[in-house]
């Protein structure tokens, strides 16, 4: 009779404890977060600051109950930061790693959740993204996809964003955890410090570049009957041709001025007529002597009377604008051409002429 009584009172301890306790519950264990980070826009303390955070979710994330829960630290400032400050996007499908992923799926946010929308509040130092309804939206968050929030002022689906966080005051690291009723979690380590800038100075010395392609050129002889060019060879053309190139560079804020100066065509006391202030056309048997200029690259501009398409020089202005930059340029190569016409009555003689260009920077 001891024996059995014994047996029926261990029987009735059991029972009370399957009464009071139940029966034995299935444990869930959350899986830890892969490939997180937190790419900030500034590590300065006291300062408000974007925050581009990147996890890989072992398990996903597809059912209407699911929750993202991002945690900062206290100390941290969370300001009226809402659902128009956070973008929520994903990639397709399980993804290795989070290294290059392409963020495929952009979800919809708004203040509470619906069957199209992810709700995203801001309680305390926590940031709730609920899962639609239907825990779908755009896509359902497959396992191991990678998942990228932003939050602040580079947050642009939908509604641009436009109020951040503010960093601690207090330099060191700071944790912000990720964690949630979708399965996952994980801690972020940031590291804030007393100033994340550092001042750099460089100086940029004043430039000019000025260069002639070939200082002596020539008509060789001239007759009244037919039009002369210069050339480099010096032996003239009846075509008109480029006798030589400037090239002009600069990068003075005012640009450059570029002028001409000289003589017309002499020898002793004769002269070959310079054309003077006008563009004028080429005519043989009539006294001429001119300069004319076409430019290419940089911001270089030839001036009048040299830019058409006749020739001048114009003695009486000398020293007389070529060529000007409003701004800072790029090398501007100027074409050079000369013409040099004689009448029936011009004197015989070997007739010369220098010319002198000027490039004055105006810094």
């Amino acid at each position: 009779m001891i024996r059995i009584r014994l047996i029926t009172s261990l029987g009735i301890i059991l029972s009370l404890i399957a009464i009071l306790f139940g029966p034995p519950q299935s444990v869930v264990f959350a899986a830890a977060l892969l490939n997180k980070s937190d790419t900030m826009s500034s590590l300065k303390i006291s300062t408000a600051a974007n925050h581009t955070i990147v996890f890989r979710t072992p398990t996903g994330a597809s059912e209407g109950t699911d929750t993202i829960t991002v945690t900062f630290p206290s100390g941290w400032t969370m300001n009226t930061v809402d659902f128009a400050d956070i973008d929520l996007a994903h990639s397709a499908g399980s993804q290795s790693n989070c290294t290059n992923p392409t963020y495929s799926n952009d979800e919809t946010l708004a203040a509470a959740s619906s069957i199209t929308a992810w709700g995203a509040t801001l309680s305390g130092q926590a940031i709730s993204i609920v899962a639609p309804t239907d825990g779908t939206g755009v896509a359902a968050i497959a396992a191991n996809a990678c998942v990228r929030i932003k939050i602040g002022t580079n947050a642009s689906t939908g509604v641009a964003g436009d109020t951040q966080i503010t960093n601690s005051a207090t330099a060191g690291n700071h944790t912000v955890a990720i964690a949630g009723t979708f399965g996952d979690s994980g801690d972020i380590l940031v590291s804030l410090l007393s100033d994340d800038q550092v001042a750099v100075s460089a100086t940029v010395d004043e430039s000019l570049t000025f260069s002639i392609s070939d200082n002596s050129i020539g008509f060789g002889t001239l007759s009244a009957t037919d039009d002369f060019f210069a050339n480099g060879a010096g032996t003239g053309s009846a075509t008109e041709a480029e006798a030589h190139n400037i090239v002009v560079g600069t990068n003075a804020s005012n640009g450059y001025t570029m002028t001409v100066t000289g003589s017309s065509l002499t020898s002793g006391g004769y002269t070959i007529t310079a054309i003077g202030g006008t563009n004028t056309v080429s005519s043989f048997g009539t006294e001429q002597f001119g300069i004319r200029a076409t430019a290419t690259g940089g911001s270089g501009i030839v001036s009048a009377p040299y830019a058409a398409a006749g020739f001048a020089l114009d003695t009486m202005a000398f020293p007389d604008e070529l060529a000007t930059a409003v701004g800072s340029s790029l090398s501007t190569t100027y074409s050079m051409r000369y013409v040099a016409n004689i009448s029936a009555t011009t004197e015989a003689a070997s007739y010369t002429s220098t010319l002198t260009y000027t490039s004055t920077a105006n810094f």
